[in-house]
Protein backbone atom coordinates (compact mmCIF):
# COMPACT_ATOMS: atom_id res chain seq x y z
CA UNK A 1 0.00 0.00 0.00
CA UNK A 2 2.73 2.36 0.71
CA UNK A 3 4.21 1.99 -2.36
CA UNK A 4 1.24 2.25 -4.38
CA UNK A 5 0.68 5.65 -2.56
CA UNK A 6 3.93 6.70 -3.13
CA UNK A 7 3.86 5.74 -6.74
CA UNK A 8 0.44 7.96 -7.06
CA UNK A 9 2.37 10.57 -5.55
CA UNK A 10 4.87 10.46 -8.20
CA UNK A 11 2.66 10.83 -10.80
CA UNK A 12 0.72 14.22 -8.92
CA UNK A 13 4.60 15.69 -8.93
CA UNK A 14 5.37 15.00 -12.62
CA UNK A 15 1.29 15.83 -14.00
CA UNK A 16 2.26 19.12 -11.92
CA UNK A 17 5.33 19.57 -13.56
CA UNK A 18 4.07 19.42 -17.11
CA UNK A 19 1.12 21.59 -16.33
CA UNK A 20 3.51 24.20 -14.87
CA UNK A 21 5.87 23.84 -18.01
CA UNK A 22 3.23 24.02 -20.78
CA UNK A 23 1.35 26.99 -19.06
CA UNK A 24 4.43 28.69 -18.63
CA UNK A 25 4.72 28.34 -22.32
CA UNK A 26 1.62 29.15 -23.66
CA UNK A 27 1.30 32.30 -21.56
CA UNK A 28 4.89 33.53 -23.05
CA UNK A 29 3.38 32.59 -26.83
CA UNK A 30 0.10 34.75 -26.04
CA UNK A 31 0.60 38.42 -27.68
CA UNK A 32 0.43 41.77 -25.61
CA UNK A 33 1.64 42.20 -22.39
CA UNK A 34 1.21 42.53 -18.96
CA UNK A 35 2.56 46.86 -18.90
CA UNK A 36 -0.08 47.16 -21.92
CA UNK A 37 -2.19 49.08 -19.01
CA UNK A 38 0.51 51.21 -18.43
CA UNK A 39 0.40 53.98 -21.53
CA UNK A 40 1.14 56.73 -19.14
CA UNK A 41 4.45 55.21 -18.95
CA UNK A 42 7.68 56.24 -20.69
CA UNK A 43 9.75 54.20 -22.72
CA UNK A 44 12.28 54.08 -20.40
CA UNK A 45 9.64 53.51 -17.55
CA UNK A 46 8.64 50.98 -18.92
CA UNK A 47 11.93 49.33 -19.52
CA UNK A 48 12.76 49.90 -15.70
CA UNK A 49 8.97 47.70 -14.68
CA UNK A 50 10.28 44.94 -16.94
CA UNK A 51 13.75 44.64 -16.05
CA UNK A 52 12.21 44.90 -12.08
CA UNK A 53 10.34 41.81 -13.50
CA UNK A 54 13.07 40.00 -15.60
CA UNK A 55 10.98 40.33 -18.47
CA UNK A 56 13.72 40.82 -20.58
CA UNK A 57 15.65 37.91 -19.40
CA UNK A 58 14.77 34.81 -22.72
CA UNK A 59 12.71 32.71 -21.99
CA UNK A 60 14.11 29.81 -21.11
CA UNK A 61 15.96 31.51 -18.34
CA UNK A 62 12.91 33.04 -16.91
CA UNK A 63 11.31 29.84 -17.17
CA UNK A 64 14.13 28.21 -14.78
CA UNK A 65 13.60 30.98 -12.68
CA UNK A 66 10.26 30.36 -11.73
CA UNK A 67 10.68 26.43 -11.39
CA UNK A 68 13.50 27.65 -9.01
CA UNK A 69 10.79 29.84 -6.52
CA UNK A 70 8.00 27.41 -7.37
CA UNK A 71 9.73 24.46 -5.80
CA UNK A 72 10.52 27.02 -2.74
CA UNK A 73 6.47 27.91 -2.83
CA UNK A 74 7.23 31.31 -4.44
CA UNK A 75 4.38 31.93 -7.21
CA UNK A 76 6.02 35.63 -7.48
CA UNK A 77 4.07 39.03 -7.35
CA UNK A 78 1.34 40.60 -8.96
CA UNK A 79 2.14 43.18 -11.95
CA UNK A 80 -0.91 44.65 -11.47
CA UNK A 81 -2.08 44.41 -7.66
CA UNK A 82 0.47 46.84 -6.31
CA UNK A 83 3.38 43.43 -6.20
CA UNK A 84 0.92 41.68 -3.65
CA UNK A 85 2.31 38.56 -3.36
CA UNK A 86 0.18 35.39 -5.03
CA UNK A 87 0.52 33.36 -2.58
CA UNK A 88 -1.55 35.95 -0.58
CA UNK A 89 -3.83 36.98 -2.95
CA UNK A 90 -4.85 32.97 -3.18
CA UNK A 91 -5.21 32.51 0.21
CA UNK A 92 -7.59 35.79 0.49
CA UNK A 93 -9.72 34.71 -2.24
CA UNK A 94 -9.87 30.66 -1.69
CA UNK A 95 -12.06 30.74 1.37
CA UNK A 96 -14.69 32.42 -0.68
CA UNK A 97 -14.60 30.09 -3.62
CA UNK A 98 -15.13 27.07 -1.31
CA UNK A 99 -17.64 28.62 0.57
CA UNK A 100 -19.95 28.87 -2.47
CA UNK A 101 -18.37 25.83 -4.43
CA UNK A 102 -19.43 23.84 -0.68
CA UNK A 103 -22.64 25.54 -0.42
CA UNK A 104 -23.47 24.13 -4.89
CA UNK A 105 -22.29 20.39 -3.90
CA UNK A 106 -24.63 19.93 -0.69
CA UNK A 107 -27.42 21.55 -2.56
CA UNK A 108 -26.86 19.68 -5.63
CA UNK A 109 -26.11 16.86 -4.50
CA UNK A 110 -29.17 16.79 -1.62
CA UNK A 111 -31.85 17.83 -4.28
CA UNK A 112 -30.30 15.57 -7.17
CA UNK A 113 -30.56 12.33 -5.06
CA UNK A 114 -34.14 13.35 -4.09
CA UNK A 115 -34.84 13.81 -7.53
CA UNK A 116 -33.34 10.61 -8.74
CA UNK A 117 -34.78 8.42 -6.50
CA UNK A 118 -37.81 9.59 -6.65
CA UNK A 119 -37.44 8.74 -11.11
CA UNK A 120 -36.01 5.31 -10.23
CA UNK A 121 -39.16 4.48 -7.78
CA UNK A 122 -41.77 6.19 -10.41
CA UNK A 123 -39.46 4.84 -13.43
CA UNK A 124 -41.58 5.70 -16.96
CA UNK A 125 -43.98 7.99 -15.25
CA UNK A 126 -43.63 11.32 -15.65
CA UNK A 127 -42.36 12.23 -12.71
CA UNK A 128 -39.10 9.98 -14.66
CA UNK A 129 -39.61 12.06 -17.49
CA UNK A 130 -39.39 15.11 -15.73
CA UNK A 131 -36.62 14.28 -14.07
CA UNK A 132 -35.13 13.36 -17.16
CA UNK A 133 -36.07 16.36 -18.76
CA UNK A 134 -34.14 18.18 -15.88
CA UNK A 135 -30.76 16.32 -15.88
CA UNK A 136 -30.34 17.27 -19.63
CA UNK A 137 -30.97 20.80 -19.08
CA UNK A 138 -28.42 20.77 -16.28
CA UNK A 139 -25.87 18.86 -17.63
CA UNK A 140 -25.91 20.81 -21.00
CA UNK A 141 -26.76 24.13 -20.62
CA UNK A 142 -23.77 26.13 -18.87
CA UNK A 143 -24.06 27.53 -15.41
CA UNK A 144 -23.58 31.31 -16.56
CA UNK A 145 -26.41 30.95 -18.53
CA UNK A 146 -28.77 29.67 -15.48
CA UNK A 147 -26.84 33.04 -13.70
CA UNK A 148 -28.25 35.75 -16.46
CA UNK A 149 -31.57 33.78 -16.09
CA UNK A 150 -31.68 34.15 -12.55
CA UNK A 151 -30.09 37.46 -12.06
CA UNK A 152 -32.58 38.93 -14.82
CA UNK A 153 -35.69 37.46 -13.10
CA UNK A 154 -35.57 37.42 -9.71
CA UNK A 155 -33.61 39.97 -9.25
CA UNK A 156 -34.51 42.73 -11.37
CA UNK A 157 -37.89 41.82 -12.38
CA UNK A 158 -39.08 40.45 -8.81
CA UNK A 159 -36.38 42.09 -6.92
CA UNK A 160 -36.14 38.94 -4.39
CA UNK A 161 -32.49 38.76 -4.09
CA UNK A 162 -29.72 40.96 -4.56
CA UNK A 163 -28.19 40.45 -8.41
CA UNK A 164 -24.59 41.01 -7.19
CA UNK A 165 -21.77 41.16 -4.49
CA UNK A 166 -20.90 39.08 -1.28
CA UNK A 167 -22.12 40.86 1.49
CA UNK A 168 -24.10 38.24 3.42
CA UNK A 169 -26.01 34.72 2.88
CA UNK A 170 -28.71 36.53 0.93
CA UNK A 171 -26.27 37.11 -2.22
CA UNK A 172 -25.24 33.85 -1.49
CA UNK A 173 -28.10 32.10 -2.94
CA UNK A 174 -28.46 32.95 -6.54
CA UNK A 175 -24.56 32.04 -7.57
CA UNK A 176 -25.13 28.89 -5.22
CA UNK A 177 -28.73 27.81 -6.93
CA UNK A 178 -26.38 28.83 -10.79
CA UNK A 179 -23.63 26.20 -9.77
CA UNK A 180 -26.00 23.81 -8.12
CA UNK A 181 -28.10 22.59 -10.99
CA UNK A 182 -25.24 20.88 -12.44
CA UNK A 183 -24.36 18.63 -9.63
CA UNK A 184 -28.47 18.20 -9.13
CA UNK A 185 -28.40 17.27 -12.71
CA UNK A 186 -25.60 14.55 -12.91
CA UNK A 187 -26.72 12.76 -8.69
CA UNK A 188 -29.98 12.65 -10.34
CA UNK A 189 -29.21 10.57 -13.71
CA UNK A 190 -26.81 8.81 -11.79
CA UNK A 191 -28.70 7.85 -8.77
CA UNK A 192 -31.55 7.06 -10.86
CA UNK A 193 -29.41 4.77 -12.94
CA UNK A 194 -27.91 3.06 -10.25
CA UNK A 195 -31.23 2.90 -8.27
CA UNK A 196 -32.98 0.69 -11.00
CA UNK A 197 -30.61 -1.79 -11.43
CA UNK A 198 -30.38 -2.27 -8.31
CA UNK A 199 -33.98 -2.43 -7.02
CA UNK A 200 -33.68 -5.42 -10.26
CA UNK A 201 -31.18 -7.30 -8.33
CA UNK A 202 -31.32 -10.39 -7.04
CA UNK A 203 -31.24 -9.93 -3.60
CA UNK A 204 -33.61 -7.43 -3.49
CA UNK A 205 -36.01 -9.75 -5.09
CA UNK A 206 -34.89 -11.96 -2.34
CA UNK A 207 -35.28 -9.33 0.56
CA UNK A 208 -38.88 -8.92 -0.99
CA UNK A 209 -39.80 -12.43 -0.49
CA UNK A 210 -38.19 -12.44 3.24
CA UNK A 211 -41.03 -9.51 4.03
CA UNK A 212 -38.49 -6.87 4.40
CA UNK A 213 -40.57 -3.27 4.04
CA UNK A 214 -40.21 -0.97 1.07
CA UNK A 215 -39.07 1.61 3.28
CA UNK A 216 -36.28 -0.70 3.85
CA UNK A 217 -35.49 -2.25 0.31
CA UNK A 218 -35.59 0.96 -0.50
CA UNK A 219 -33.18 2.46 1.61
CA UNK A 220 -31.48 -0.32 3.80
CA UNK A 221 -30.63 -2.55 0.65
CA UNK A 222 -31.23 0.02 -2.72
CA UNK A 223 -29.78 2.98 -1.51
CA UNK A 224 -26.87 2.22 0.43
CA UNK A 225 -25.35 0.31 -2.82
CA UNK A 226 -26.07 2.89 -5.46
CA UNK A 227 -24.51 5.35 -3.41
CA UNK A 228 -21.10 4.03 -4.01
CA UNK A 229 -21.08 4.20 -7.77
CA UNK A 230 -22.31 7.97 -7.10
CA UNK A 231 -19.41 8.89 -4.01
CA UNK A 232 -16.83 7.97 -6.98
CA UNK A 233 -18.23 11.07 -9.15
CA UNK A 234 -18.46 13.37 -6.36
CA UNK A 235 -14.65 14.43 -6.38
CA UNK A 236 -14.69 15.43 -9.89
CA UNK A 237 -17.82 16.97 -9.18
CA UNK A 238 -16.13 19.31 -6.68
CA UNK A 239 -13.51 20.53 -8.57
CA UNK A 240 -16.04 21.36 -11.35
CA UNK A 241 -17.70 23.41 -9.24
CA UNK A 242 -14.62 25.15 -8.28
CA UNK A 243 -13.37 25.37 -11.84
CA UNK A 244 -17.40 26.78 -13.02
CA UNK A 245 -16.97 29.35 -10.11
CA UNK A 246 -14.49 31.20 -12.70
CA UNK A 247 -17.08 33.03 -14.70
CA UNK A 248 -19.95 32.56 -12.14
CA UNK A 249 -18.29 35.54 -9.61
CA UNK A 250 -17.35 37.68 -12.52
CA UNK A 251 -21.25 37.85 -13.34
CA UNK A 252 -22.01 38.18 -9.68
CA UNK A 253 -19.05 40.02 -8.54
CA UNK A 254 -18.13 37.78 -6.24
CA UNK A 255 -14.22 38.19 -4.92
CA UNK A 256 -13.41 34.78 -5.22
CA UNK A 257 -10.72 33.09 -7.18
CA UNK A 258 -12.22 33.03 -10.10
CA UNK A 259 -13.20 36.33 -9.92
CA UNK A 260 -9.78 37.32 -9.63
CA UNK A 261 -8.33 34.69 -12.40
CA UNK A 262 -10.78 36.15 -15.29
CA UNK A 263 -9.51 40.33 -14.28
CA UNK A 264 -5.48 38.67 -14.18
CA UNK A 265 -6.56 37.00 -17.45
CA UNK A 266 -7.77 40.77 -19.52
CA UNK A 267 -4.71 42.44 -18.09
CA UNK A 268 -2.05 39.66 -18.55
CA UNK A 269 -0.98 39.43 -15.04
CA UNK A 270 1.35 36.40 -15.88
CA UNK A 271 2.33 35.41 -12.44
CA UNK A 272 -1.49 35.15 -11.05
CA UNK A 273 -2.57 33.45 -13.91
CA UNK A 274 0.28 30.89 -13.60
CA UNK A 275 -0.90 30.77 -9.61
CA UNK A 276 -4.39 30.22 -10.06
CA UNK A 277 -4.03 27.23 -13.26
CA UNK A 278 -1.83 25.57 -10.44
CA UNK A 279 -3.96 26.05 -7.84
CA UNK A 280 -6.70 24.58 -9.84
CA UNK A 281 -4.45 21.74 -11.33
CA UNK A 282 -3.29 20.89 -7.58
CA UNK A 283 -6.55 20.52 -6.33
CA UNK A 284 -8.12 18.06 -9.33
CA UNK A 285 -4.96 15.83 -9.03
CA UNK A 286 -5.14 15.88 -5.38
CA UNK A 287 -9.05 14.90 -5.31
CA UNK A 288 -7.81 12.15 -8.10
CA UNK A 289 -5.12 11.04 -5.52
CA UNK A 290 -7.36 10.40 -2.91
CA UNK A 291 -10.06 8.54 -5.06
CA UNK A 292 -7.30 6.47 -6.41
CA UNK A 293 -6.34 5.80 -2.80
CA UNK A 294 -9.89 4.83 -1.56
CA UNK A 295 -9.88 2.49 -4.48
CA UNK A 296 -6.78 0.63 -3.46
CA UNK A 297 -8.28 0.56 -0.26
CA UNK A 298 -11.74 -0.77 -1.07
CA UNK A 299 -10.04 -3.11 -3.57
CA UNK A 300 -6.72 -4.12 -3.19
CA UNK A 301 -6.89 -5.85 -7.05
CA UNK A 302 -6.53 -2.20 -8.14
CA UNK A 303 -3.34 -1.05 -6.10
CA UNK A 304 -2.06 -4.63 -7.21
CA UNK A 305 -2.33 -3.65 -10.52
CA UNK A 306 -0.95 -0.36 -10.36
CA UNK A 307 1.61 -0.85 -7.38
CA UNK A 308 2.59 -4.69 -8.60
CA UNK A 309 3.06 -4.85 -4.20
Amino acid sequence: MVRYILQRLGYMLLTLFLIATFSFFLMKMLPGSPMKAEQKLSEAQLEILYEKYDLNDPVPVQYINYLGKLVQGDLGVSFQMNNQPVTALLANRIPVSAHLGFQAMILGTILGMLLGLVAAVRNNSWIDYTSNVISVIGISIPSFIFAGLLQYFVGVKLGLLPIAFWEGFQHTIMPTIALAIFPLAIAARFLRTEMIEVLGSDYIVTARAKGVTKGGIMFKHGLRNALIPLVTVMGPMAVSLMTGTLVIEKIFSIPGIGEQFVTSVTTDDFPVIMGTTLFFAFFFILIILVIDILYGIIDPRIRLAGGKD
